[in-house]
């Protein structure tokens, strides 16, 4: 069954509509369409510079795409390409095949969010803690070339998705910067202490497009009861992050979840339990973008994108943190 036949699972929408009338009011209706509505959903389309893809940029603008950041943000680097339509559809995905780059990944526009916001440089010591499936870490290659990628997923068989990703967009000899494992995130800072100039928090969270399209109503019922127990072991991830940061060094957390209690509620647990780090303020980025993104308003700290009318990128929260 293809994405768009899937149907929304009622008892997932009942909760959210619970949960997000009282979180984000009046808007909630507008976002609730969008997410229950797959078949106006956007697509955008990365491209991968270690191949070379300038006729799939003609292609792409013969389609109607754009570049999402083109003249919009200074310190976007040219070689960090994404294309946006304004219509709704999804270019088609390119197949895994061993030993062939591929030239795209297709991925929700707001997931470049956070890789924009890390803003890594060359010769920096990057971890992506919780990396699967892999988008942003690619990204992350598009954008600098970091000394060390350490790109890690406890999940075995997400581990897995991520190596092939790996795999599919980055050449052999530039794979000797990058490692994969699959420890527990929250014992990293423990292993690496003090190691990280930039650190990526991606963290395991409801997940609101996929959890509205469950597959059952007992795997959305556990989904709905493990919820609560999500913001403990985010912030303990968040924790292993600091303690995994040279002092001078900054993160970014981000989810794809509109859940205050995920999103700027653990923000504020670590701002005010975790003393050696301070918040970053992002508000550049909702200013330079807002013509793309829908961004919340009054999140503090951090920006949440809500999915819109013609804009239907996100849910997706990202906040930003510097070790003192």
């Amino acid at each position: 069954m293809g994405r768009f036949q899937k149907q929304v699972c009622q008892l997932v929408l009942d909760h959210f509509d619970r949960s997000y009338t009282k979180e984000l009011g009046n808007t909630w209706s507008t976002v609730r369409e969008v997410l229950t509505a797959p078949e106006c959903w956007q697509y955008a389309v990365l491209l991968n510079n270690f191949t070379s893809p300038w006729a799939l940029e003609r292609n792409l603008h013969m389609k109607g795409y754009h570049l999402l950041f083109q003249e919009i943000l200074s310190t976007r680097p040219e070689t960090l390409k994404c294309f946006i339509n304004r219509n709704a559809g999804k270019f088609p995905s390119q197949r895994h095949q061993t030993g062939k780059l591929k030239e795209y990944y297709v991925l929700n526009a707001s997931s470049v969010l956070p890789v924009l916001a890390l803003d890594v440089r060359d010769g920096e010591n990057l971890l992506d803690m919780c990396a699967a499936p892999g988008g942003k870490s690619i990204a992350f290659l598009q954008y600098a070339s970091p000394a060390i990628l350490h790109c890690n997923e406890l999940d075995s068989s997400r581990s897995r998705w991520l190596k092939q990703t790996l795999e599919s967009f980055v050449p052999e000899a530039e794979r000797r910067h990058i490692c994969a494992t699959e420890l527990d995130g929250r014992l990293i800072g423990k292993f690496y202490s003090g190691f990280f100039d930039k650190v990526l928090v991606d963290a395991p969270c409801s997940n609101d497009r996929s959890w509205l399209f469950s597959s059952d109503n007992l795997q959305a019922a556990t989904r709905i009861s493990q919820r609560q127990n999500l913001p403990v072991l985010q912030a303990n991830l968040l924790r292993s992050a600091v303690q995994a940061l040279r002092p001078g060094g900054t993160l970014v957390y981000s989810t794809c979840t509109l859940s205050r209690a995920e999103n700027s509620g653990v923000i504020t647990n670590i701002i005010k339990t975790c003393k050696d780090v301070v918040p970053v303020d992002l508000s550049y980025l909702a200013t330079a973008l807002s013509q793309e993104f829908c961004f919340a308003p009054d999140v503090d700290p951090g920006l949440l994108v809500l999915p819109d009318k013609g804009r239907t990128w996100g849910p997706m929260f990202v906040a930003k943190l510097s070790k003192i």
